[in-house]
Parts: structure tokens; C-alpha cells; sequence
């Protein structure tokens, strides 16, 4: 991952398996999100092959990529919901544009996802009216929408309270276990990732490569990279606060 002659992270190797809960972590400023980015089809990597089963992204043709996509649903930080849009409406926007159903089995559709995420009955409500925890489990509705393989979530805890953000975590547990969905999480929230991470892969600024990958619960025992086993003992003193 580059900016033009500069180099973000490199070697980077890992795979994510399907079912995984897998998180993306590392401190502040270690690309984190920038690899959200790349691994969606956002950005191209400067190296490298980005596979999603044998096919590779950025070897695809355009048509090809769009299908890709159509398979990930994402949560930008904060939520990035419309703010003159209900919740209902949110939800709706991307069935609206990329499905041919009629109106009334979109607004269904939309009631039913907000509804699998605790906000049934919320519908006609606006990101205003609601609580931060709400709107984060809106934005996840939202991606939700076209029923994606795979869930990307960048930051979902962010700016929440901890009950707030157990309650996320929860929703997140439910969704992969209820679903059958691979869920990638960007977070620094350590409490998080030891609460739904069952997969990993830990980026260093320093090094300016990735130095550990495998079950958080695992590394902090068994790792041989002390930055990892620092960072994730703190992760476990906060829990246990």
C-alpha cells in the first residue's frame, strides 16, 4: 500500500476465511483503514494480488469487479448515513438502485433489516432523532441491504460508550453466527477484538509491514512479537476492568 513514492505497509500475506469475525488491527496511523479500502476494490494496491476465492480483483474486468462488489457490504466510520433520509430510506437506497423490485417490497425489505440489527419500528426516524449506538446498528442495516458475503465494518465502536459497544459486539456475533457471514472489522477498540475476533492480522508502523495474523486469544499467549502480546494485554486489562 503506497502514496505515490511513499510506502504505507508491504508484505503483506494473509488469508480470510469464510465465517471468520476477522479483525484489522495496529495502533493509530498503521493503514488500518487504507486496507479496508484496498481489500473492497477501492484503492489498488502499488503491489500485489487482492483474491477473492481464485479470482483476483484487479485482474477482473470492469463488469467483473462490479460483480465482486456486489458481494461486500461496508460501514464507513461513523455510520456516513444520509441525514435528510429516515433510517428507512437509508436502507432503501441501495435496494432502490440495484435491484428491480417494486416500491412496496423495498420498504419491506428495509423494515426487515433494521429489524435484524434491534430497530424494528424505527423506520421513520432520522439519524438525528436517534442515540450513536442506533445509528451505527442503522448504518450496518444499510449495508446489509443486498445481503453481502462479506461485511466490512470500519470502526464500528467508535465514539460509542462500553455497554453501547458490547451491545455491538453482540450484534456482530449474532449476525455471523444467525447469517453465515465473514465480517473483516477495522478497530483499536481492544475490548472488541477480543470479544468477536476469531482471526487477525496486526499491522506495525514501525516496520511498516504486518507482524502477526491468527486468533487475538491465541497471540496474546503465544506470540512471538512483543508488540503484539503488549498490545493485547492491555486489551485484556481493560476487559477485565
Amino acid at each position: 500500500m503506497a502514496f505515490g513514492t511513499r510506502t504505507l505497509m508491504e508484505r503483506l500475506t494473509f488469508s480470510i476465511n469464510r465465517g471468520d469475525v476477522f479483525v484489522i488491527m495496529g495502533g493509530s496511523g498503521s493503514g488500518k483503514s487504507t486496507l479496508m479500502r484496498h481489500l473492497v476494490g477501492l484503492h489498488r494496491p502499488a503491489l500485489g494480488t487482492i483474491r477473492l476465492g481464485g479470482t483476483s480483483f484487479w485482474d477482473a474486468d470492469p463488469a467483473e469487479q462490479q460483480a465482486l462488489q456486489r458481494r461486500f457490504g461496508i460501514m464507513y466510520q461513523q455510520g456516513a448515513l444520509w441525514t435528510s433520509m429516515t433510517l428507512a430510506e437509508n436502507v432503501a437506497l441501495p435496494l432502490g438502485t440495484y435491484t428491480t423490485l417494486e416500491r412496496g417490497a423495498v420498504a419491506e425489505l428495509a423494515e426487515f433489516k433494521l429489524a435484524l440489527v434491534g430497530l424494528g419500528g424505527f423506520g421513520g426516524y432520522y439519524p438525528s432523532d436517534i442515540s450513536g449506538g442506533m445509528r451505527k446498528r442503522a448504518a450496518i442495516a444499510r449495508a446489509m441491504a443486498l445481503d453481502p458475503e462479506i461485511l466490512f465494518l470500519d470502526e464500528p465502536s467508535a465514539g460509542l460508550d462500553p455497554i453501547s459497544s458490547r451491545l455491538l459486539d453482540d450484534l456482530i456475533l449474532e449476525l455471523r453466527d444467525s447469517l453465515g457471514m465473514t465480517i473483516v472489522i477495522v478497530t483499536h477498540e481492544l475490548a472488541s477484538i477480543f470479544a468477536v475476533g476469531d482471526n487477525s492480522v496486526f499491522l506495525d508502523t514501525e516496520t511498516k509491514t504486518m507482524i502477526a495474523t491468527g486468533d487475538p486469544r491465541w497471540l496474546v499467549e503465544h506470540s512471538d512479537q512483543a508488540k503484539v502480546r503488549t498490545f493485547l494485554t492491555r486489551g485484556a486489562r481493560e476487559q477485565a476492568a
